[in-house]
């Protein structure tokens, strides 16, 4: 697996954010837009913004909704993908990174006794090393701080 593939998850959970904030902004504004009840005839020209805004709304709802599905099983397959590596500590790294969505200093306070730069190192030797279909060797240095 790539690390493009591994970070799918991290850019979905970005995107649903991305797309909630502008349901938010957009229920907002369909909130703002009520008809103008003045007793004064008017131009004749028939304008639904409300009924617009709540089309626009219930596609934004239906594409995050999509994406939330799409997360689920991208989580799953990754779980499955990480429970498939044999070493612990690549093990947690992959969890803590790819799953949880940690930064790298963040993975390393986790782990505790190694340094964020060498866990960064460890993730992306093990990457090269499974798509080469060669054996994962962790170097006994990459462990120290």
């Amino acid at each position: 697996m790539t690390n493009k593939e591994l970070s799918q998850l991290y850019y979905l959970n970005k995107e649903i954010k991305q797309l909630e904030s502008k349901l938010m902004e957009l229920e907002t504004t369909a909130y703002k837009a009520t008809s103008n009840l003045t007793g004064m005839p008017g131009s004749g020209k028939c304008s639904d913004k409300v009924g617009r805004y709540a089309a626009e709304i219930a596609d934004l709802k239906a594409l995050i909704n999509l994406n939330i599905e799409k997360c689920w099983h991208e989580k799953r397959r990754l779980e499955r993908y990480i429970q498939s590596i044999d070493d612990s500590l690549i093990r947690q790294i992959f969890q803590l990174r790819y799953i949880e969505g940690k930064k790298w200093e963040e993975v390393a306070d986790k782990i505790k006794g190694v340094t964020a730069d060498s866990i960064k190192k460890q993730c992306y030797r093990y990457i090269r090393h499974s798509q080469k279909n060669v054996p994962y060797v962790p170097r006994e240095y990459d462990k120290m701080v």
